[in-house]
């Protein structure tokens, strides 16, 4: 009896022998890219005690560990500098390869529908750059929308190399993002491409960390219901981007806020709460570039240009950081705009500029920076001012305000870099502001004719009264 009872154990065992397959996660496999010359792990599931072996092409040292009991395993893998194309081979009871492996920097592409859309989407002479899309060394991975109320182990997805047919569906910013770091680096280039239209921030941050926080979990609780995407803080990280985690990469870009209109006061929070907990998730200290919401006609008076407002005061506050300014490309009329190949191209500049220090490339339009009260005319300084200029007769939209916060239109002239502001109704200058309206369009530009950002000096960010 005991010997039969033996030889069912040994038969199932041998069985369950036959039928394990050591198996990886979507983000890692044929025609990926690679962050180069990095440390970043590989990881996959096997069977328990199973011995894996990993060999790199570039390499001659062979990896090894073993299958945790949960059917886990990990190895780090030191990355040559961009080259290839490289392949992988992952031996457990069966083997896996990785072909075509380019290595090169890879950049996430995340937000809602701005970063979202594609050429199929139509946008401006989009279907002339995707006859022109053929580069064998940028490579695409669009991870399908799904939601979960829990971290999912995988996503849905696979790395193809970019076609005039692969570039069509895939995110225009990213591509012409990608694009333009590849001309300019000559380097492969990997796209990650996890968005969702219509998605408010907080369903791009893990719930536990909104639910600990009270300022974050009231404002969440402000988003409305929206039927043609998620809002519940963190379904989408958990199904969209935690799975990928820690997948190294180089920077990030996102394109968002026009869904949070409703909660724009604890946006620059989000945002900060979002940075911080992707660059733990990724366990890298990546650039992180976004862009600043265009003008749109929102239904609330000031809303659109509060989040836009939030946008600007989050880069003093998030470390490594670039905002992309898009007033002069927008369209009042639709929250889409259709300029994507120069939105594309802004965001590569910045990070030509901010994360690979070629100092040719415009960083920034201008950016309130301080100004100085001299009786009753106001002093305003700008970042990134040099070749201030306006493309208009006579400088608008500036205004003044009192201690009493009323508003009057501002008399502005420009002397110096520096914009002096009065008004005959403000004995008193307190509080300035420019730009501030849902759909203005900036007509102060720098010498890299990039525009500048909409601001106020009033803090209007008050959680308590906002809820």
């Amino acid at each position: 009896m005991l010997k039969k009872y033996y030889i069912i154990i040994v038969l199932a065992f041998c069985a369950s022998i036959a039928n394990a397959n050591v198996s990886l996660p979507a983000i890692f496999g044929d025609h990926m890219v690679m962050q180069q010359n990095a440390e970043l792990k590989l990881w996959g599931w096997g069977k328990p005690l199973e011995n894996i072996a990993v060999k790199s092409s570039w390499s001659s040292d062979t990896l090894k560990t073993v299958v945790s009991n949960n059917g886990n395993w990990e190895v780090k893998l030191n990355t040559p500098v961009a080259g290839g194309p490289y392949e992988i081979t992952i031996q457990g009871y069966n083997k896996v390869t990785i072909q075509d492996i380019l290595m090169g920097d890879v950049w996430l592409c995340s937000g809602q529908s701005n970063m979202e859309w594609s050429v199929n989407h139509g946008i401006i002479n989009g279907d002339e750059a995707a006859k022109k899309a053929n580069h064998e060394d940028i490579r695409l991975f669009h991870v399908t929308w799904k939601t979960s109320p829990y971290k999912c182990i995988d996503v849905d997805g696979k790395w193809v190399k970019c076609t005039p047919e692969t570039m069509r569906s895939f995110s225009a910013i990213g591509y012409f993002f990608g694009e333009e770091i590849n001309s300019k680096l000559d380097i492969p280039i990997g796209l990650i491409s996890s968005n969702w239209g219509g998605t408010p921030i907080e369903t791009w941050i893990p719930e536990s960390v909104i639910l600990s926080d009270t300022k974050l979990y009231d404002a969440a609780n402000r988003v409305p219901f929206f039927p043609w995407a998620p809002n519940k803080p963190g379904y989408v990280y958990n199904a969209m981007l935690a799975p990928i985690m820690p997948f190294n990469i180089k920077g990030a870009l996102w394109y968002q806020g026009e869904a949070n209109v409703d909660n724009a006061f604890a946006y620059t929070l989000m945002l900060e709460t979002l940075v911080e907990n992707w660059r733990e998730g990724f366990n890298i200290d990546f650039s992180f570039i976004y862009a600043q919401i265009a003008p749109f006609m929102y239904y609330q008076d000031d809303s659109g240009v509060k989040v836009r407002d939030a946008q600007r005061r989050a880069l003093k506050t998030i470390p490594n950081s670039a905002m992309v300014i898009l007033s002069d490309i927008g369209d009042t009329i639709d929250i889409h705009p259709r300029k994507k190949i120069e939105a594309g191209k802004r965001f590569a500049h910045h990070a030509l500029n901010h994360t690979y220090g070629l100092q040719e490339y415009g960083v920034s339009g201008p950016l309130y920076k301080d100004h100085v009260i001299d009786k009753n005319k106001v002093i305003v300084s700008f970042d990134f001012a040099e070749g201030l200029h306006c493309n208009e007769k006579e400088i608008g939209m500036f205004e003044i305000a009192g201690e009493d916060q009323k508003w009057y239109k501002a008399k502005a002239s420009m002397k110096n870099q520096q914009i002096i502001l009065s008004s005959t109704k403000v004995k008193k200058p307190v509080y300035i502001r420019y730009g501030w309206n849902n759909t203005a369009s900036s007509t102060l530009f720098n010498k890299n004719n990039l525009p500048a950002s909409s601001f106020t000096t009033l803090e209007w960010r008050d959680f308590k009264n906002s809820l």
